[in-house]
C-alpha cells in the first residue's frame, strides 16, 4: 500500500513541476495554454507519460505536442533542478482525450435535457388544451 501513495505522490510532484515550468519557463508559442493533466511515473523512475490537453482542434494538439517535444531537454533540466529524484525521468508526451470526451458528454447531456423538457413542455400544453375542449363541451 505505501508504494501506490508513494508512486502517486511521485506523478503528482512531476505533474506539479512541469505544469509550473510549462507555465513559467516555456516561451514557444506552440505551447501557450496547455495544461498537463496527470502524470505516470514507471517504478523505476526513468520514464514518464505526461498527459496534457489544451484548447482547439487535433491541429492545435499536435502543434502543442510538437512544441513540448522540441522543449524536452530543457523540460528535463529545469525538472531535475526542480525536484530531488535518483533519476529524471524520460518524458512521453500524450494527449489526454478524457476532458474532450467529458465536455463532448456534457453537451449532448445538456442536449437531451433541452429536449426532454421540450417534449414536456408540449405534452403539459396538450393536455392543457385537452383540458379547456372538455370544460368548454360540458
Amino acid at each position: 500500500m505505501k508504494s501506490y501513495s508513494r508512486a502517486r505522490r511521485t506523478d503528482e510532484s512531476v505533474r506539479q513541476a512541469l505544469a509550473q515550468i510549462i507555465m513559467t519557463e516555456v516561451k514557444d508559442p506552440r505551447v501557450e495554454l496547455v495544461t498537463v493533466t496527470s502524470v505516470v511515473v514507471s517504478p523505476d523512475l526513468r520514464h514518464a507519460n505526461v498527459f496534457i490537453t489544451t484548447h482547439g482542434d487535433k491541429a492545435r494538439y499536435k502543434e502543442a505536442l510538437a512544441g513540448l517535444q522540441s522543449a524536452k531537454g530543457r523540460l528535463r533540466s529545469a525538472l531535475g533542478r526542480e525536484l530531488v529524484m535518483k533519476y529524471v525521468p524520460d518524458l512521453h508526451f500524450f494527449i489526454d482525450a478524457s476532458v474532450d470526451e467529458g465536455m463532448r458528454i456534457a453537451e449532448v447531456l445538456h442536449e437531451l435535457r433541452d429536449s426532454v423538457r421540450s417534449d414536456e413542455q408540449t405534452a403539459a400544453d396538450e393536455a392543457a388544451s385537452a383540458d379547456e375542449v372538455d370544460e368548454g363541451g360540458e
